[in-house]
């Protein structure tokens, strides 16, 4: 499976995963962990080596290695049995084992079993502190302590519960201890909620309550907390599936974050405190697919809403791929080009990769090295990356056909990988922690869980730690001086004094170490902003910014203006870090920055008056507006959309006087109807943009919003004259939605052909109502219309629950004329539910299934050579209605533009012939039942607290919340589970040919 990580990728569809896997021995040595090795490209100068494999471990999903050295692993063989009857099941549950190299030659030679039970299955975290291990096993945290050291728990609790998620890669994942004390750590989208161990909603040290309903988190979390469970405060939001977090000896926090399959998307971020990174619309929850003012033109930026004031920029963005496991190297055992850096595993495209960073005005820049790579074998799949106390780099490999998608292919193999210069032994020293000395040399270790030991020996201390602390502090070494630092600045007679210190060191990390120690202690936040205001540094003024949020104080507004007068333009993280800051006391922050300011028209200060949510920005952007030229007009507008204060609406009507009629049309687009007050003025700027726009999508949009009944039958027009446009298909959709249907009924009554074809085009995605049904049904069985138009009819009977079992109740009433039964035929062959295959096959006589023979077992298959050339001729016939490759075909499966580069061809076969064993997370299909009876299923492509935006094939279907009962999500994949029976076992062939083909350039 690609097991928990990150998740999701891009198969066929939804994709699943047969419990498949290549056991002749014809097979084994192509897997065996020796061949599987010899596959490995490592680094120049690095060596790597097998640590363990099958049968010791099986299916390892994340790990830690502790002070002594041992690799601790969580297993995840009972990944998703329960809905993938396939898999088998250890009745038992899964384990956390103990590898341990005792003669120190890199290999494990010891295994015990920490804990195995059915409440660590399929587990996504494991950190080791001290005598306590915390496992992150949606829907709990538990922490498991060993209190006489024999390896076997001795306790067992629970951290935090209520996490959703559980046997989803999208839940909650690994914990990891931070220079400062504390525990980092996040889950993804599915995770929506922290409760703690009585069950109690979490509520975050700002008094916010921590669950994603948009009010205010939305998304995936990052979190952190003391080691205790206590003081939890969400870091940053927003993330689609953030799989785990690292954080470096300055407090700097990183991580990476999956996109939708198939969008090229996968990014690496600095978590900038309090920010918000944009997977989601953050006002309305929309998906980033749905339309809005300003959208980015290339869909791996699009995907994280970077235009919108108020999304944090992304470090890298690193493509395709399903990033997993990340960590920081804070060793001198590999080379230079690796210390101090983000190392991060990667399993889609089967990589480890180091990101070395550089300071670039407030934010970052970083290149990306790969240490580990694959020559063939795609089944590498690596899950997490951990550092040992020796600086050795271990990597768990997964090993499977397949990633996402909560899919496993493999349930036999797992290895864990050491990545070391040639011959270097595994030889670790014995940690004492006994004296200060000793703890000083634990705390800098490489390691986490050494370094914790030293923490929390050194704070134990207490002031009889400053003599060991003040060799690191007053040393070379800046990430151990930083370390030292958040211990110095705990001392309670004299940290004060080197926060002091620290403040005015010549390295800007220390400065904003002692910064980040100044707000954790509760020191006097506002002095210190102050002090560093006028900072050098930029990096060190966008601390200092989100140091403000939430700072009432008229001096707290003093720093802040002082900040942005600094701003000199073309520094997104500089931006967002004051509109952090600004964040809940806006007009005051922004009015006294307005005084001061010199050229209020100058780029930066427009870049400052778009990020702003203060209410006195909107007629500064209304003047922007006015003199912009070109599309930049377009992002102010687009920043009115992140404005909530009334006055909005005058500002925007203000905008209706221009001689610009594009600047009219988006200030209408960016108007509440609800709340506008109605003029002549408003309504002249409605029917001179309609005239303008006519035919377009905004045309639609605008009588939409404003409601404007009596140009009903333009609508009309428009839908039968662009039927497979988005205007057209919106225009019939709103006449349904305002029940102005006589003109529909009335060109169907009179058969004009002309408008029939259109018309059935433009209906098809509003299926599940039954005034559309009933218009089919006419169109069917009305012989004097043309077949070709009534075939087309049939087929719109596909997907919507009401009119697949409408068609079927027609078959058994045999009202289904001769010469339309095989287009109905097909309907039932491709429908989603076996019932609705099953009566169809019964009632109908269905296509040709090929030479009538069993299909071959997929390793059969794989070793078939097959051709591409065909395949692709094989996909655009049966494909093309769901994915899409290169941006041709359907944009509703997985994009397969590199599918190859993510499959390998066990994989691929398992996808098309087994797709009813997972489903990619983003591509489940729902259920939904409306209050009127009717239903709808597809695959939730956008929801906001408004409207359900739902995707089948080429259909999208718009529903207003207050219409809907429920939502039901489907354990099933949409992909027909017999699509191989249309085709010969030779165009399967070809099919995977090409697909395999498909790989990143």
């Amino acid at each position: 499976m690609y097991h928990l990580k990150p998740v999701s990728f891009f198969i066929l569809i939804a994709f699943a995963w047969m419990n498949f896997s290549c056991t002749q021995k014809e097979k084994a040595d192509e897997h065996s962990p020796e061949t599987s090795l010899s596959d490995l490209k490592v680094y120049d100068g690095l060596e790597v080596t097998l640590f363990a494999s099958e049968p010791t471990l099986t299916n390892p999903t994340n790990i830690d290695i502790d002070s002594r050295g041992r690799v601790w692993v969580c297993e995840a063989y009972n990944y998703r049995s329960k809905l993938n009857p396939k898999n088998p099941v250890k009745a038992e549950g899964d384990r956390i084992l103990i590898l341990e190299d005792t003669d120190g030659d890199g290999k494990a030679d010891k295994t015990k079993v920490f804990y195995q039970g059915t409440d660590v299955n399929a587990a996504l975290g494991i950190a080791v502190l001290g005598n306590r291990v915390i496992v992150s096993c949606s829907p709990n945290v538990l922490v498991f302590t060993d209190e006489n050291g024999d390896d076997v728990p001795d306790k067992k609790d629970i951290l935090f519960k209520g996490i959703h998620g559980e046997q989803h890669d999208h839940g909650m994942h690994a914990f990891v201890f931070g220079p400062d004390g504390r525990l980092y750590f996040n889950f993804g989208n599915e995770g929506k909620v922290l409760l703690d161990a009585k069950g109690d909603t979490v509520v975050d040290i700002h008094g916010k309550h921590v669950m994603t309903d948009g009010k205010p988190f939305r998304e995936g979390l990052v979190m952190r907390c003391e080691p205790d469970g206590s003081n939890v405060e969400v870091l940053a939001q927003n993330f689609r599936n953030n799989y785990e977090a690292t954080v470096d000896p300055y407090g700097s926090l990183w991580q990476s974050d999956n996109d939708d399959d198939g969008n090229k998307g996968t990014r690496i971020n600095f978590v900038m405190e309090q920010g918000n990174y944009g997977y989601k619309d953050y006002i309305t929850g929309a998906s980033w697919g749905s339309r809005r003012t300003n959208m980015e033109k290339e869909i791996p930026f699009r995907h994280w809403h970077l235009n919108d004031p108020g999304v944090v920029p992304n470090l890298l963005q690193t493509g395709a791929g399903s990033p997993t496991g990340i960590t920081i190297y804070d060793g001198t055992l590999l080379p230079a080009v690796f210390q101090g850096q983000i190392i991060h595993s990667d399993a889609g495209p089967n990589v480890v990769r180091a990101y070395p960073v550089k300071a670039d005005q407030a934010g970052y820049k970083a290149d990306v090295v790969p240490i580990l790579e694959i020559k063939k074998d795609q089944w590498f799949r690596p899950s997490d990356v951990c550092i040992a106390p020796d600086g050795s780099l271990f990597v768990a490999d997964w090993y499977d056909p397949g990633v996402g998608g909560h899919q496993v292919g493999d349930l036999e193999r797992g290895r864990i990988y050491r990545v070391a210069p040639p011959k270097t032994n595994y030889k670790i020293e014995p940690v004492n922690v006994s004296t200060p000395e000793g703890a000083i040399i634990a705390l800098v270790s490489p390691n986490y869980s050494t370094r914790y030991l030293g923490w929390m020996a050194l704070q134990k201390f207490g002031d009889q730690s400053e003599v060991a602390l003040l060799k690191l502090w007053n040393g070379s070494n800046q990430r151990q001086r930083a370390q030292a630092l958040w211990l110095l600045a705990r001392l309670p007679q004299k940290g004060g004094q080197y926060l002091a210190e620290a403040l005015k060191d010549k390295d800007e990390n220390i400065r904003i170490t002692a910064l980040r120690a100044s707000r954790q202690l509760k020191k006097d936040v506002l002095s210190t902003c102050e002090a560093l205001q006028n900072d050098p540094s930029a990096g060190v003024r966008r601390e200092v910014a989100i140091a403000l949020k939430g700072n009432a104080d008229k001096r707290a507004a003093e720093v802040w203006s002082t900040l942005a007068l600094q701003y000199t333009g073309n520094d997104r993280w500089y931006v967002e870090a004051l509109g952090i800051g600004e964040e809940g006391n806006e007009d005051l922050y922004f009015n006294t920055w307005k005084k001061k300011v010199k050229d209020i028209n100058a780029s930066a200060s427009r870049d400052v008056v778009w990020r702003s949510r203060s209410k006195d920005a909107m007629p500064l952007m209304a003047k922007y507006i006015r003199e912009s030229k070109g599309d930049d007009m377009l992002r102010y507008f687009r920043a009115f959309d992140f404005q909530t204060d009334p006055s909005k609406q005058n500002v925007l009507q203000s905008l209706l006087t221009s001689n610009n009629e594009t600047i009219i049309l988006y200030a209408l687009k960016s108007m509440n109807a609800k709340q506008v007050k109605p003029s002549p003025a408003l309504t002249t700027a409605i029917n001179k943009t309609l005239t303008k726009y006519k035919g377009t999508i905004e045309f639609v949009e605008l009588i939409k919003t404003f409601k404007l009944q009596n140009k009903a039958s333009e609508l009309f027009d428009l839908g039968v004259q662009y039927p497979d446009s988005a205007s057209g298909r919106m225009a019939i959709q709103t006449l349904l939605e305002w029940n102005k249907t006589e003109t529909i009924e009335k060109a169907l009554k009179n058969k004009e052909s002309s408008k029939i074809q259109p018309l059935i085009k433009a209906l098809w995605p509003l299926m599940n109502q039954g005034k559309v049904i009933a218009m089919m049904e006419r169109i069917i069985g009305d012989t004097t219309i043309p077949i070709d138009d009534r075939k087309l009819a049939i087929k719109t009977f596909g997907g919507p629950w009401e009119s697949e079992d409408r068609l079927v109740e027609l078959a058994k009433e045999n009202k289904i004329p001769n010469d339309l039964q095989p287009a109905a035929a097909a309907v039932f062959l491709s429908a989603w539910r076996e019932n609705i295959r099953n009566d169809g096959a019964k009632l109908l006589k269905l296509p040709d299934t090929g030479n009538g023979k069993p299909l071959a077992s997929v390793a059969t298959l794989v070793e078939k050579k097959g051709d591409a050339i065909k395949g692709k001729e094989v996909f655009n016939t049966y494909c093309t209605s769901c994915h899409a490759v290169n941006k041709e075909g359907v944009d509703f499966g997985p994009a397969l533009s590199e599918i190859g580069s993510k499959l390998p061809k066990e994989g691929l076969y398992s996808a098309i012939i087994y797709p009813d064993a997972g489903v990619s997370f983003g591509y489940e299909g729902y259920q939904i039942k409306l209050k009127d009876g009717s239903q709808a299923v597809g695959i939730i492509s956008s929801e906001t607290e408004e409207q359900l935006e739902i995707k089948y094939m080429k259909n999208v279907q718009t529903i207003d919340q207050n219409k809907v009962e429920s939502k039901t999500k489907m354990e099933n994949s949409l992909m027909p589970s017999n699509l191989q029976s249309v085709m010969s076992e030779g165009q399967l062939v070809d099919l995977v040919e090409y697909l395999s083909s498909l790989k990143k350039k």
